[in-house]
């Protein structure tokens, strides 16, 4: 097992990011937010949702496996219920770094997703939000992950 700020380090690096989960209705949706936070820091972020094909005036796809060129690591901010269909898309793609997003709540956090996703080697950071961590981060993220540790919603270790 990893510290977590060492795989939000090592997943952050990574340059192409697919975002699983935007709304078509943005307002305070949390995939969207990371999806926007990740293309003002420079990310080439790639919006995922099979029922919409633009998202703030980006393309989105259908699913993981439409992104023309692939990514490097993906965010999963999904229903819990279809994260372990993401992170199975993920193991075939062979990506090796996924982020199941939670700040508060079940999130997208999902034991088989987590165990599936290890036993194929991939990294998976199961819960908490990569907008917690630099470079990706801002005041109030830093504060959410302070609470989060203290309060056992984030993981300390991967």
């Amino acid at each position: 097992m990893r510290k977590i700020a060492d795989a939000a380090a090592e997943f952050l690096a990574c340059k192409r990011i697919a975002v699983t989960g935007v709304s078509r209705n943005p307002s305070g949706h949390g995939a969207n937010v990371v999806h926007k936070r990740l293309k003002d820091r420079g990310y080439d972020v790639f919006a995922v949702n099979p029922n919409a094909t633009e998202i703030d005036g980006d393309p989105c796809y259908p699913d993981i496996s439409s992104i023309p060129d692939g990514v490097d690591a993906v965010v999963v901010a999904t229903r819990a219920e279809l994260a372990e269909h993401a992170v199975k898309e993920c193991a075939a793609l062979g990506i090796q770094h996924v982020w199941l997003h939670r700040s508060f709540g079940p999130g997208s956090v999902s034991t088989a997703a987590t165990e599936y996703g290890r036993a194929h080697d991939i990294t998976v950071i199961d819960g908490g939000c990569p907008l917690m961590y630099p470079p990706a981060s801002d005041p109030a993220h830093r504060v959410m992950r302070w609470v989060g540790g203290v309060s056992g919603a984030r993981p300390k270790r991967v």
